[in-house]
């Protein structure tokens, strides 16, 4: 199996010292509703990359699979409980502060009311999505959720490309 695509965000900005010697794995899921519309919240003041927004989750924990992080973290953010989690796409992000690999799950079943727990905002998207600015790792993820999104009914569209990866329009 290849190594997923990587998204080079802001390549003219200087790398932090160690960056590209540890690669922080994190889950992020793609959390639908029963109208289809997708989740997305913004970063929580003090973090980098404050105010943009993204598709929740956090990072994998020592011990942890994707799903088992999922749970964990949309809990801890959000206040949802969810059950199965489908995997979906990677894609490797190389920011100056950090070298992430997303590993992306879709998530039909939870429960719950969101709570904002960390003082994020959150917004339920359709296409054309409304609320900006993004955070770059998400783009390739809303393009390619865009493209060959699954049904609201749990339906999914053929991938792009081998093995479920996709290709960067950029």
């Amino acid at each position: 199996m290849s190594a997923p695509p990587v998204l080079v965000v802001d390549a003219q900005q200087p790398r932090a010292p160690g960056h590209g010697q540890r690669l922080i794995e994190v889950a992020v899921g793609v959390v639908f509703d029963a109208q289809g519309r997708f989740l997305l919240t913004s970063r929580p003041p003090g973090k980098v990359y404050a105010g943009y927004w993204e598709f929740p989750g956090g990072k994998i924990e020592a011990g942890e699979g994707v799903a088992q992080a999922l749970q964990r973290e949309l809990h801890e953010e959000l206040g949802l409980r969810i059950g199965g989690v489908q995997p979906w796409r990677e894609l490797r992000v190389d920011y100056p502060h950090a070298l992430v690999r997303l590993q992306v799950g879709l998530v039909r079943d939870w429960d719950g009311p969101l709570q904002m727990r960390e003082g994020q905002q959150h917004a339920w998207q359709t296409w054309p999505v409304q609320v900006a600015p993004l955070l770059p790792g998400s783009v390739p993820l809303l393009q390619c959720l865009q493209q060959h999104a699954p049904s609201p009914h749990g339906q999914a569209r053929p991938p792009l490309g081998a093995e479920g990866k996709f290709q960067l329009g950029f």
